[in-house]
């Protein structure tokens, strides 16, 4: 089959020599691409143009330059345009797939009288279903909701988005997040031992206010003792500017900028506890590195459908700061309590996200669909 991903910057988590950060949304859509090529399918990647190569192979996709689509301004959707139908028109594929929220899905549904193939869209974002995300302006909402009716199949990440999109009157698959390969086989050598950890408590995201940095330093103060490590990439230049003054006052965090994806994983073999401050997420591809780390997880809010009730592996404390606090509290007072919940991290990992599984359900969703190519 021949599979086209369109998505702004999934090819730096499938360059080892980026030295740029790719978010969880471009990573999941590289690593969907990698299994779809494992078992020899065609697949193609759509992306912005950075001043990379077009047509280049990496790990075997074919990585397609459009013009620089992924700035999010009306006048450059307009010019990349006819770069993108250029593209579907010389590759030819047979399904087109969409992961996350934008403006462009409705205009990939309205092509297909142009192109034969299926056009697939992968949630990424409970709120996108629930209507709640939070759009530039309205003509992108009503674009994006449109274009994810008119699709031909849907696909949650979690249990909670499949029955949202059945509220909706809207039919979808699971598949759930997948692992790098390299992470997955060291994940494996390191059950049952004991990693050395260095870093009590670790932070990773962007400097957005959905992910409440400064939370983490407010936290960082509450455990003066505790070593903590934070790492944020730019995004909101004005929480970054209050950040970066903020930071010099907490003497025990060690900030890092922004860390390529094939480096990150080394950050949560050495931490104790993953701490996540966001307020809205889908499924964080931090939990899973966090698993693979066989680190703990203590979450502010975001629970996928109710991971820390169904594995030990922290808690969530359910948009309570101090209730917050008091969980990372326990677990660092009390090593047993701690313990547990790292061998659980890696439990969820095992029960959860097994790569041939999830791409199999992923296969599975397009039986009804490949007669029709």
């Amino acid at each position: 089959m021949k599979f086209l991903f369109f998505s702004g910057q999934a090819h730096l988590a499938l360059d080892p020599s980026s030295s740029r950060a790719s978010g969880g949304a471009e990573l999941q859509v590289a690593l969907l691409a990698e299994e779809l090529v494992a078992r020899g399918h065609h697949v193609t990647l759509v992306v912005s143009d950075k001043s990379q190569e077009d047509r280049a192979l990496l790990r075997g996709i074919r990585v397609r330059v459009a013009q620089n689509f992924h700035c999010g301004t009306l006048w450059r959707t307009f010019l990349a345009i006819p770069a993108v139908m250029a593209i579907l028109a010389e590759e030819k594929p047979q399904f087109v797939a969409i992961y996350g929220w934008t403006a462009w899905l409705y205009l990939f549904a309205k092509w297909r009288k142009f192109f034969s193939y299926s056009l697939l869209f992968i949630c990424a974002l409970d709120s996108e279903i629930e209507r709640t995300v939070v759009y530039t302006n309205r003509w992108r909402e009503w674009l994006f909701q449109r274009g994810m009716y008119l699709c031909d199949h849907r696909f949650a990440i979690t249990e909670h988005q499949q029955k949202l999109f059945h509220q909706r009157g809207m039919s979808c698959s699971l598949t759930r997040l997948l692992l790098q390969k390299n992470d997955a086989s060291s994940f494996l050598k390191k059950e049952g031992d004991k990693q050395k950890k260095t870093i009590d408590l670790l932070w990773v995201a962007r400097c957005h206010w959905i992910k409440q940095p400064l939370l983490f330093l407010e936290l960082a103060e509450r455990f003066p003792k505790a070593r903590c490590q934070m790492i944020c990439s730019h995004q909101d230049q004005k929480l970054w500017e209050r950040l970066q003054s903020e930071l010099p006052k907490v003497r025990n965090i060690e900030f890092l900028g922004a860390a390529p994806y094939q480096h990150i994983q080394t950050y949560f073999n050495h931490a104790k506890i993953f701490v996540n401050t966001s307020l809205e997420e889908g499924v964080p591809n931090t939990f899973i590195h966090a698993g693979l780390g066989h680190c703990a997880l203590v979450s502010l809010c975001v629970d996928p459908d109710g991971m820390f009730s169904r594995f030990g592996v922290g808690g969530c404390a359910q948009n309570k700061k101090e209730y917050f606090f008091q969980l990372i509290d326990q677990l660092l007072r009390e090593e047993h309590r701690l313990l547990l919940a790292q061998e659980e991290a890696a439990r969820f990992i095992r029960t959860w996200h097994q790569n041939e599984e999830n791409v199999n359900s992923f296969l599975q969703g397009l039986e009804g669909l490949i007669k029709l190519n």
